[in-house]
């Protein structure tokens, strides 16, 4: 039987107030952007994109942070908010890509390079999964949600279409009734790769489903929540389109990480998930 590998790859950090991953249901929009949190009190999280090596294709989840956040390695205000092309994003969301972090960089240590890469799924747009979109718009098939393309003119400046701009985005339908709203889009066709409708944080959200011959899965989370405990414990982000729909999305998490057959649930920005390779 082919082993499949899931590459964790951290592409850099990015630095947010403490309640936009943790702030629950109770907090405000305020509180969660951080535009009156001074940098002493944000934390630094890491921004994962994962590289699947699987019998059946070459499969990129995410892009994480582009090179221009950090051009020379460093922290960079004024390259971030060219990059970003909104001064509020920037504050919300403060980026560090030290050299050779970029997923660029990444692939073509593993010998990679983004023309062989058979699919990159975008669990969805915000900067932090999507801004390294061009560096890998050579790759065979670019896939994002309908549901998120959608929205996507609606969220500015939150989105910004030129991180996907000229880039050719194949948008697909939900075909298939797996996950808390019975929306999924089967990759393969045969249960191996499935991408699981999880909005609240954003319309189209997905979590990406990796299931082995044994029916033994890990589920990539994308931003359900930000960390365990945000299933464990049932707390939503602080920065939600719809917090009722992000609560049933997340309990569909928490219900999925108690399976027996749930090696690991892993949430994008989780500071406990080191880059690493897991088998299945």
């Amino acid at each position: 039987m082919s082993t499949i590998k899931i590459h964790i790859m951290h592409t850099g950090q990015v630095r947010v107030a403490q309640d936009l991953p943790f702030g629950g249901e109770h907090t405000n929009l305020l509180k969660a952007s951080g535009l009156l949190t001074p940098a002493s009190k944000k934390l630094w999280l890491p921004v994962s994109a994962y590289l699947i090596e699987h019998p059946k294709g070459l499969i990129l989840v995410d892009t994480g942070w582009s090179r221009e956040m950090s051009p020379d390695g460093t922290f960079d205000k004024k390259a971030q908010i060219k990059h970003l092309g909104s001064h509020i994003l920037y504050h919300v969301n403060q980026g560090l890509v030290p050299k050779g972090e970029a997923v660029v960089e990444q692939l073509a240590t593993l010998g990679y390079a983004p023309e062989d890469l058979d699919y990159v799924l975008m669990t969805h747009l915000d900067c932090d999964h999507a801004s390294g979109l061009h560096s890998v718009a050579t790759a065979k098939n670019i896939l994002v949600s309908r549901d998120e393309l959608l929205s996507a003119p609606h969220q500015k400046p939150r989105y910004q279409e030129k991180w996907w701009k000229d880039i050719p985005l194949t948008a697909f339908d939900w075909t298939e009734k797996e996950g808390p709203f019975q929306h999924s889009y089967d990759l393969f066709g045969d249960g191996a790769i499935q991408m699981i409708h999880i909005p609240g944080h954003a319309d189209g959200l997905f979590a990406v489903k990796v299931t082995n011959g044994d029916g033994n899965f890990v589920l990539l989370a994308s931003d359900a929540g930000y960390a365990e405990k945000s299933w464990k414990e049932l707390i939503l982000p602080g920065i939600s389109l719809d917090k009722d729909k992000q609560m049933i999305s997340l309990k569909w998490v928490k219900a999925q990480s108690e399976l027996a057959n749930c090696i690991q649930v892993i949430a994008n920005h989780d500071t406990a998930i080191k880059p690493q390779v897991i088998e299945l």
